[in-house]
């Protein structure tokens, strides 16, 4: 699929809850998304996802940086008055035909129960398949339980 066509795709999809989500890839409209959901982050989740105090250009340029195959982005929105809000975003980075990658998923508060997570890591590890990622790691904090669980749900290992 080539790069504007994939950059198009979006998915409508159910959570546990009953209430829906757009996901899709990240793209360059989404920055001034990705900076306010940064901020909106709790600081027990900022503290998982990074120890930034501050979204930085630099830090805003790096994260937007996706290219459809080794650097893979997606986000879900919901609509809250009348505004598309980010909600969560999972994201892979791989080396050149190395067939690893390291992965990170990051949720707003409140969403990991109806399963936002899984959602997000399943597009993510779909994406990473294709793309010829035959492994898939990921370092986190030992007190991120919510992480521990959803790797086992998704039958990945730890070490």
């Amino acid at each position: 699929m080539s790069h504007d066509a994939l950059a198009c795709e979006h998915w409508v999809e159910s959570l546990k809850d009953g209430s829906h989500v757009l996901v899709r890839p990240l793209r360059p409209e989404d920055r001034e998304r990705e900076v306010e959901f940064i901020r909106s982050l709790s600081p027990e989740t900022r503290h998982f996802f990074c120890t930034i105090k501050e979204v930085s250009p630099t830090l805003l340029d790096h994260r937007m940086k996706v290219d459809y195959k080794t650097k893979m982005a997606y986000v879900a929105l919901v609509y809250r008055d009348g505004e598309l809000v980010e909600i969560g975003i999972s994201r892979y980075a791989a080396a050149e035909d190395a067939g690893v990658c390291e992965f990170a998923v990051t949720l707003a508060d409140g969403w990991d129960e109806p399963g936002l997570g899984e959602v997000l890591l399943r597009h993510l590890i779909d994406s990473a398949h294709d793309n010829g990622c035959k492994r898939m790691c990921s370092i986190d904090a030992v007190a991120n339980l919510r992480m521990q669980r959803q790797a086992r749900e998704l039958r990945f290992s730890g070490r």
